[in-house]
């Protein structure tokens, strides 16, 4: 998978997430894969319990069905998933 700014328009459900950052300490360090979402989280499947995670305060690192790893600044995704389509990024290259 090429890795681009349009990562945010991907279907993450499905993904293997893993919380790398976060201003609520608890969240870091979270993973498994992801089971829903919704405008403001993600709901992960971690040990059996889905637990849901504030986009906006968390840095992800998501692997993808090929095993390309990326790391996902949850800003940039806060949206519903389908308006998601809708959402540019400027690029800073």
């Amino acid at each position: 998978m090429k890795v681009t700014p349009d990562i945010i328009r991907y279907e993450f459900i499905g993904s293997h997430a893993l919380v790398a950052k976060s201003l609520h300490e608890d969240y870091v360090g979270i993973s498994g894969k992801v089971v829903g979402e919704s405008r403001n989280t993600f709901t992960l499947l971690d040990e059996g319990k889905a637990k849901s995670i504030i986009k906006e305060f968390s840095v992800l690192n998501f692997t993808f069905h090929d095993g390309t790893v990326v790391d996902v600044d949850g800003k940039l995704l806060v949206g519903r998933p389908e308006d998601r389509l809708k959402k540019t990024i400027k690029r800073l290259w």
